[in-house]
């Protein structure tokens, strides 16, 4: 118990969406049996106030032929067979109706609170279930105590607010015999609606309690630790060492594959010790020059030394240079703001190659 005491306690840190849905495919849910009381309630008072007295009118005609002509039955076999098979299938209608009323009303009860659930694993048998002795310490827990002292408090309101409704009408209860079939059944039809519809009210505020109650309890059960969080992002995320190093490899690369275009380039603009720009432009091909490798510092100076070594141009133009390197990525042709002043360049760098600008 202390160990359980101390688990509880390093759980901080609040639930993951992660692990909320977890526990909701496992069937691990927050859902309410003093709601789903109350939605069948509703339904009742449905049934008791609407349903009721069709079903009432029902009985009545199927056994009104056994309580005022008793005499005009047939009693032979035959005839005994098909009143009873008519009189089964009579029976079976009447309570058809609120019997399906319930079990859709069921159904939505438990839709209502968390939504359509596809959960195989609560199909799954559980043969430790089945070990009394291993089952022994889930039946006393602090949550079965505090289920079983609200299904106490609970009676008793309940019963407590049908006393207090019922107890006006119990002396009309002596009347009775002295009222008709239908009399009798109206009586009882005003008395349950009575009854139902206050009940349902208490069990609302019970409900409401109970779901606020439920919602808490769940999210508290799933809390985690501090570790478990980072245990669940290294899962979801990824280890940050290994995403680290798989992010400088793969700017190794690019770095790589960029120094591999300074040779190609046609032009690189320098700020003579910090910033470097490889330009690269064929007319037959491109609408705008293209920036095929920057550099920042000692990066720049490696771009100039390699251009130096395959005697690609370079141009010193400070101003140039920034805003190339700040305002275009690699691959990515100039913006025409800088057109002017990177054709001044291009064309400075064919007239070193005796070539004349188209």
């Amino acid at each position: 118990m202390v160990a359980e005491d101390d688990d509880e306690s390093s759980k901080t840190e609040e639930p993951s969406e992660r692990k909320i849905s977890k526990a909701k495919e496992e069937g691990d849910i927050a859902i309410s049996q003093e709601a789903k009381s109350f939605i069948m309630l509703l339904g009742m008072i449905f049934v008791v106030w609407l349903v009721l007295p069709l079903m009432f009118r029902l009985f009545y005609q199927l056994t009104i032929k056994f309580v005022e002509t008793p005499e005009t039955i047939p009693t032979d076999p035959k005839h005994i067979q098909l009143l009873l098979l008519q009189t089964t299938l009579g029976l079976f209608k009447i309570l058809g109706i609120p019997f399906a009323i319930f079990m859709i009303l069921g159904i939505f009860a438990s839709i209502a609170q968390t939504g359509f659930i596809y959960a195989p694993k609560k199909l799954e048998p559980n043969w430790n279930k089945l070990n009394i002795f291993a089952a022994l310490p889930n039946f006393i827990n602090m949550k079965k105590i505090i289920e079983s002292l609200k299904g106490i408090l609970k009676i008793s309101v309940i019963a407590y607010i049908a006393i207090l409704v019922v107890r006006p009408y119990l002396d009309k209860v002596n009347l009775l015999p002295s009222m008709e079939t239908l009399g009798i059944l109206d009586f009882i039809h005003h008395v349950v609606v009575l009854l139902i519809f206050t009940v349902t009210i208490a069990v609302l505020v019970i409900a409401i309690a109970d779901y606020a109650y439920q919602r808490y309890s769940h999210l508290k059960k799933l809390r985690m630790t501090k570790q478990e969080v980072k245990d669940e992002y290294k899962q979801t995320e990824g280890d940050p060492l290994v995403k680290s190093r798989i992010r400088q490899i793969r700017m190794e690369r690019a770095r790589h594959r960029m120094m591999e275009n300074v040779p190609k380039s046609d032009v690189v603009i320098v700020n003579p010790t910090h910033y470097a720009v490889a330009l690269q432009y064929k007319m037959e091909t491109m609408d705008a020059p293209v920036v095929v490798a920057k550099g920042l510092d000692n990066l720049a100076l490696r771009i100039k030394a390699l251009a130096e070594e395959n005697d690609v141009p370079i141009v010193e133009n400070p101003p140039l240079a920034r805003a190339l390197f700040a305002s275009v990525e690699i691959d990515q042709a100039i913006p025409p703001e800088h057109f002017k002043a990177v054709a001044e360049v291009i064309g400075y760098v064919m007239q070193l190659k005796n070539q004349s600008p188209s």
